[in-house]
């Protein structure tokens, strides 16, 4: 018998993404966002009450999270895995590996960061089983990666102003991953005991240009595989910064702009980990436990039963 897989779609560039995260840190990196968000990730680690002997840092860009967590005292040794020749970390072990392969043995691992970086992933429950394969039993899985609605002000402006100006639009912001999905994919890899939620950030621009300057700086332009190669038009870009006013300023002339972070942890499965109880299994009825009456699914509320 021939088993044949279906290869991930090819959604992202990534060697473009590569060269544009290369060049925001050779001309100066934007990096609040990124900054929040390690900040973040390292405070969510620490209510874990466990030491990690070997941790991986996947695909985080800079040093931001590397150097927390080594200055956290909660990990004993932190490896890098980050494509960007002479862009070290110092003083860290470092790993020169793409977030889709992963060189790492089965069972090798007992944690597995990332922050920032797996939204540019093509086949992203490739990479979620693999980091399942590397982890130890019981070993944690936490990252955080852009998603949901995320710049949907600079999507719509741009649609409209080029369906209006050039007779159709061209994919310029790339799409996102739901929350929904992110935790069915973690339970798809075959990971235990998965959470995911979304924290919103709303970042307020001058004009629509400076928000596209900070998307330059973040290495996060247009990166999509099926992307127009023609530049966008001045006169398209002048409307789009039009109904960008138009539709999503605030009262002081400021524009919003939305990012989303999806959050998502999860276990590789162990013995010792809370599994869920058997249908049937409780000793307490529902209705006892809140302190009310017990309705038949036919009964309405409100209503005596006869």
């Amino acid at each position: 018998m021939i088993v044949t897989t279906m290869a991930a779609p090819r959604l992202f560039d990534r060697k473009l993404v590569l060269t544009r995260r290369i060049r925001a840190l050779r001309e100066g990196a934007e990096t609040f966002l990124l900054d929040a968000t390690a900040g973040e990730l390292v405070e969510r680690l620490s209510a874990v009450k466990r030491r990690f002997a070997l941790a991986l840092d996947l695909g985080t860009p800079g040093d931001a999270l590397a150097a927390a967590l080594q200055q956290s005292g909660q990990i004993d040794c932190v490896i890098v895995s980050e494509p960007l020749v002479g862009f070290r970390v110092a003083r860290l072990p470092r790993v020169a590996a793409d977030e889709e392969a992963l060189p790492f043995g089965d069972e090798t691992l007992d944690l597995v960061v990332s922050a920032l970086s797996l939204q540019w992933v093509n086949d992203l429950p490739g990479t979620f089983a693999q980091v399942r394969r590397a982890l130890k039993p019981d070993g944690l899985f936490l990252a955080a990666l852009i998603g949901g609605e995320t710049l949907g002000e600079l999507r719509e402006s741009l649609a409209i102003a080029e369906s209006e100006m050039a007779g159709g639009a061209s994919p310029r912001v790339s799409p996102f991953i739901d929350v929904r999905t992110l935790g069915s994919l973690l339970q798809r890899a075959g990971f235990a005991l998965p959470v995911t939620d979304v924290e919103r950030m709303t970042v307020r621009y001058r004009n629509a240009r400076a928000l596209l300057r900070d998307l330059r700086r973040m290495g996060a332009a247009n990166a999509l595989a099926e992307r127009s190669h023609k530049p966008l038009r001045r006169a398209v870009l002048a409307r789009a910064e039009e109904i960008y006013a138009e539709r999503f300023a605030d009262p002081d002339g400021r524009l919003r702009a939305t990012f989303d972070v999806m959050w998502l942890s999860a276990w590789a499965p162990h013995e010792s980990q809370q599994k869920p109880l058997k249908p049937g299994s409780a000793k307490m009825r529902l209705a006892d436990a809140l302190g009310t009456r017990e309705q038949s699914a036919g009964e309405k509320t409100g209503r005596r039963p006869r």
